[in-house]
């Protein structure tokens, strides 16, 4: 296992041996902050041949518009060409947090991705490890 960011935002880790990376968001994290990490952890995602990722975002809240829209247009198609499968989350804390990630699970599932929410991130892991 690497810890490939590590702030007062978010942490990401990459898992080489099980295929994984892994986030997880300390407080609201937005803006250039988000896309660093998630661009890191894409990097990882192909350089270690990952297929899943957990994301642990019981700590943040909606998107900005913006950062879905980096999302959608930017790291979304680098990291499903990179072979993204399995997908387990822990959803915000924040109701409004949660609607915004049901979108995006609605919309990674009708992508063909296999996504599980969980609530505790070590059930998560061991989802992902089983896969």
């Amino acid at each position: 296992m690497d810890k490939i960011v590590d702030n007062e935002f978010v942490t990401v880790w990459v898992y080489p041996d099980k295929k994984i990376v892994r986030h997880e968001f300390h407080k609201f994290i937005y803006g250039e902050t988000f896309r660093d990490a998630l661009t890191k952890g894409a990097e990882a995602f192909e350089k270690h041949h990952c297929v899943k990722w957990l994301s642990d975002d019981r700590n943040n809240s909606a998107l900005l518009p913006e950062d879905t829209e980096w999302g959608e247009e930017i790291w979304e198609p680098r990291i499903m060409k990179a072979g993204w499968k399995y997908w387990a989350l822990i959803l915000p804390e924040k109701v409004v947090g949660q609607m915004n990630m049901n979108r995006l699970i609605n919309r990674y599932s009708a992508s063909g991705v296999h996504v599980q929410v969980f609530s505790d991130p070590t059930a998560a892991f061991n989802w992902l490890e089983g896969q």
